[in-house]
């Protein structure tokens, strides 16, 4: 008998179609950038640099550190750092699910892996457990290479930049940039096998976003009591969260794509809801005065 309180659910919901637009329109508007950059005049159109968030970031970390500006940073990049933080604060890893046109890239070639029928190489539990702490040593690594050399140290290995720029394919200088050709090849040939590799173990803006998360407001919660334990939500994970195993709310290497919300046969098993995790302790802290001033109550009593 089919229970009433299990209902079916679209494959594709509108929160998936709502994201792929999302992806696509920003995906887009980087690569009409980087060709007009690389087409137009010198310095008469911007080129992604300018639209990139981690530099906003790396040179916000100097401000704080040293009080000084790192040089040739574009003020959108400040701009768009903060503005990703702020965003981090409400929602998590949200940019990356959503925004971020190399977690998109990645999206696109596990989706290629599957038209051609290959096979996904899956990570040991405690290898990906442990490969995931490379994003903080990346992030650690840039910020303490950026205060030293002054300058956006990474660009020059970025595989985000060497991609997206464009200039591997309007500018080839091989001799000159073959160390960021190399790490961009090994990244995509990674991310080809193993579903969004870059942003699950190496991501530096990534690990910036999930530390943060800890203080995001909006967290998918998994409700223990209702789920039924047949971990349909797992499969489409994009960064191999073990949702099913997760209570009371989803850790911050989720990038808010709300794939396993969409998956879950129960509705109530897992939502989207205002969960901080820090209001957890407040409320532990609350329940702590209480009984302390009770049983100071009662002894006086």
């Amino acid at each position: 008998m089919r229970n009433p309180n299990i209902k079916p659910r679209h494959r594709r919901h509108w929160s998936n179609i709502t994201r792929r637009i999302f992806q696509w329109g920003f995906l887009i508007l980087i690569l009409t950038a980087a060709i007009r950059h690389n087409l137009a005049a010198e310095s008469s159109s911007a080129s992604i640099d300018a639209l990139c968030p981690f530099g906003g970031l790396e040179t916000l970390w100097r401000m704080l550190v040293e009080g000084r500006y790192i040089p040739k940073t574009h003020p959108s990049n400040l701009v768009l750092g903060l503005g990703v933080l702020l965003g981090a604060l409400l929602s998590g890893a949200a940019f990356c699910g959503w925004i971020c046109p190399f977690g998109s890239l990645m999206d696109g070639l596990t989706w290629l892996r599957k038209r051609f029928k290959l096979p996904e190489v899956r990570v040991p539990e405690a290898v990906d457990r442990w490969l995931r702490y490379g994003r903080y040593l990346v992030l650690a690594l840039i910020l303490l290479k950026t205060i030293e050399t002054v300058k956006l140290w990474f660009s020059s290995y970025d595989p985000y930049r060497t991609i997206f720029s464009l200039e591997w394919l309007f500018a080839f200088n091989f001799a000159e940039h073959w160390p960021a050709y190399l790490v961009a090849l090994v990244v995509l040939l990674a991310s080809f096998w193993v579903p969004r590799a870059w942003c699950k173990y190496a991501c530096p803006l990534g690990g910036a976003l999930s530390l943060v998360g800890h203080l995001s407001l909006l967290r998918i919660q998994r409700d223990a009591a209702d789920c039924k334990g047949c971990a349909l939500c797992e499969t489409p994970c994009p960064v191999g969260i073990r949702v099913a195993a997760a209570a009371p709310r989803i850790n911050t290497n989720c990038i808010g794509c709300l794939e396993c919300v969409e998956a879950c046969p129960r509705h109530a098993s897992l939502q989207v809801r205002l969960s901080p995790s820090w209001w957890d302790g407040l409320r532990s802290l609350a329940r702590r005065m209480r009984r302390a001033q009770t049983g100071s109550g009662e002894v006086l009593s």
